[in-house]
């Protein structure tokens, strides 16, 4: 692939580990519209139909650089504990290579999914990937009549207990909830 068709080609489009050669979509057609009505704020933002939808957008932000992004796209009740700073600096200095998808788990539940995916990157010893399971839930929002796929952080420390309602606002208590899946 040339260069420059590299760089119209949305980042999560490009697969490494795959030999199948299909028409990719360029970034203009795949995650920038997706990008930029969140970040623009835009009434009518475009959602994620999907779990993995939702993980090639973050995958893409990654890659670009679009920390605010992945902040705007993991669990509200999450954001505020996020490190921004460290988001930028690991996006910034990873040599993205490519995304795999291995598989998506659209339905767990009432509102959870999972999408397994090996986000591949340069290293002086060659290509490495970054292999995980990762969780997303989809919140109601009743006032405007819609939802949203949201990105579960594990690694984010939360001072929930399994009693407590859960973070993802659904009435449910943690444990029987997103307890499941962090």
């Amino acid at each position: 692939m040339s260069t420059s068709a590299a760089l119209q080609t949305c980042p999560c489009q490009i697969n490494p580990a795959s030999e199948t050669t299909t028409a990719p979509l360029l970034y203009k057609d795949c995650c920038q519209p997706y990008h930029d009505r969140l970040l623009n704020k835009e009434a009518d933002d475009i959602k994620a139909k999907t779990a993995e939808r939702l993980m090639r957008t973050r995958y893409s932000a990654f890659v670009l650089i679009k920390p605010e992004y992945i902040v705007k796209t993991t669990l509200p009740a999450q954001q505020s504990l996020l490190d921004v700073t460290a988001i930028e600096e690991w996006a910034t200095k990873t040599d993205w290579a490519g995304l795999e998808i291995v598989e998506h788990r659209a339905k767990l539940g009432k509102r959870h999914a999972q999408v397994e995916f090996k986000a591949y990157f340069r290293t002086p010893n060659g290509l490495q990937a970054h292999h995980e399971l990762s969780a997303f839930v989809k919140v109601v929002n009743k006032a405007h009549h819609d939802a949203r796929w949201y990105f579960l952080d594990p690694t984010v420390p939360m001072t929930v207990t399994q009693k407590q309602p859960c973070i993802c606002g659904s009435g449910e208590k943690f444990k029987r909830c997103c307890g499941l899946y962090i």
